[in-house]
């Protein structure tokens, strides 16, 4: 205890401020990004996955199942029907369930492909590739689109700008009828709202959903990634130096200069030149305007992109693909990559495992529940002909996406006399109050306290009989 700590004199930090006079680009505005069109094994890649994902999405609202839509999540009514599944508040344990094999399966995914879901799966950057095909349609490519913007209004300017945003207005709309068609009943809701009927959720939602749509494919694009998401903050603690991620090959390719196409590789290497050519179109054509030659930023969202354009400029300089690629940090250095590790594998039995409790929980989930409340106001009670009652309240479920007949008996508990309704109607999804009763003469008690249980079997489907139970106490303190 006598020894002293070491104290050293640390000079006060000095706080960085901007200098306003001084037009640093670490404090200028955003400036508009203009995505350049390329072709390649990653666009039509992420082309199909894109459409598939917008086939999916408009279509599943309209399939039918058993006489109602197949996939509608009714807030209203407190219940999510998918196909021949109907799952009620009661049942929100199997969404926590599904959550969370969702986060494992991201988990694993990231871990083995980096960010993969953002760069081809990602309605963010979905619906930021079409706006972004329409807008090349309709204004030109990427130097026409910025030669647009820099000129003065005319006509030609005019009209490609209202075509432009009355197009990605109904590509919005289109897309909030189809998501709100997940909550209310979709062919009454697409009429509906056409003809100014629709309720005035339904309606709020759309416009809602249409300007965020609007606005996040339109205007915020990259914006999303890098300042809202917060997946792009958290990625690079799943990452390790095997994960693939799109990576610039950098000892191959600097030094970078450009160079003429007669000159080999050989010319050049001799020159102190590497493969890169410095056409910055990988910088052109990524829809987050990195530089990927900058190496691995968190901005980057894995869409392959400069992967697709710099092999195409690879193609035409007769130099080997893969400048830029889907590599490993292990890769790069020259080792190879391990893809079986010990995190890759333990998110992978952590998801086989979850899966299969979500698989098992769905399939032993049984349509009814019961649920029984003793009467607080007194234990028992003697009737005239000297037996003993016991009063309860049964709630019956109907998790089922059709009305039932239901029978009520006891087990457990010989002699007695059952005082109410044995065979009820529930309707889907109601939660039915029956109070009832149970007498039993006392020499046919042993205990002060008898457990015993109620059973709820289905009374009108006798091929496919399905029964619950529930425990309950028969009370009489005074034998």
């Amino acid at each position: 205890m006598s020894e002293r700590i070491p104290v050293k004199n640390i000079s006060p930090v000095k706080v960085h401020k901007p200098d306003k006079n001084k037009h640093d680009n670490a404090y200028t505005p955003r400036s508009r990004i203009y995505v350049r069109a390329v072709t390649g094994m990653m666009e039509n890649i992420r082309r199909f996955l894109g459409l598939w994902f917008l086939g999916v999405f408009a279509i599943l609202p309209w399939i039918q199942y058993e006489g109602h839509q197949a996939i509608l999540f009714d807030i209203g009514a407190q219940r999510f029907n998918i196909f021949g599944l109907t799952l009620w508040p009661q049942d929100l344990t199997l969404l926590a369930w599904i959550l969370m094999v969702s986060a494992f399966a991201l988990f694993f995914v990231t871990t083995f492909a980096g960010r993969v879901w953002c760069g081809f799966m990602c309605p963010q950057t979905t619906w930021t590739f079409i706006y972004v095909w329409f807008e090349e349609k309709i204004e030109g490519s990427r130097n026409k689109r910025m030669k647009l913007d820099q000129r003065k209004t005319d006509f030609d300017k005019v009209w490609r700008k209202v075509l432009k945003h009355f197009a990605w207005l109904t590509i919005a709309l289109l897309t909030s009828i189809t998501f709100v068609g997940y909550f209310t009943p979709i062919d009454y809701l697409l009429i509906e709202f056409f003809t100014l009927s629709s309720s005035f959720w339904a309606t709020l939602s759309i416009i809602i959903f249409t300007v965020c749509t609007y606005g996040n494919a339109g205007w915020m694009r990259e914006i999303m990634c890098l300042h809202i998401c917060p997946y792009a903050r958290f990625q690079s603690a799943m990452f390790d130096k095997d994960t693939f991620t799109v990576a610039y090959d950098n000892k191959r390719g600097e030094y970078r200069g450009p160079r003429g196409r007669k000159t080999s590789r050989e010319q050049n290497s001799e020159k102190g030149l590497g493969d890169c050519i410095d056409c910055n179109l990988c910088v052109q054509v990524c829809p987050t305007g990195i530089d990927i030659r900058n190496g691995l930023q968190y901005e980057c969202i894995n869409c392959g992109a400069c992967v697709d354009a710099c092999n195409g400029v690879m193609e035409k300089m007769n130099y080997p693909k893969g400048l830029i690629s889907f590599t490993s940090e292990h890769q790069l250095a020259g080792g190879t990559t391990k893809i079986f590790r010990p995190k890759l594998i333990g998110y992978a039995v952590v998801l086989v495992l979850m899966t299969a409790l979500l698989v098992f929980e769905i399939v032993s989930r049984k349509p009814l529940a019961i649920d029984v409340i003793r009467d607080r106001n007194s234990l028992y009670r003697e009737t005239g002909n000297g037996l003993i009652e016991n009063v309860y309240t049964l709630k019956l479920l109907n998790k089922s996406q059709h009305s039932h007949e239901y029978k009520i008996s006891i087990n457990g508990l010989d002699g007695h006399k059952f005082i109410g309704a044995t065979e009820v109607t529930v309707a889907s999804g109601e939660i039915l109050n029956l109070p009832v009763s149970i007498a039993i003469h006392p020499n046919k008690l042993t205990d002060t306290v008898t457990e015993f249980s109620f059973e709820l079997s289905t009374a009108d489907h006798l091929e496919d009989v399905r029964t619950v139970a529930a425990k309950s106490k028969f009370l009489y303190p005074n034998l």
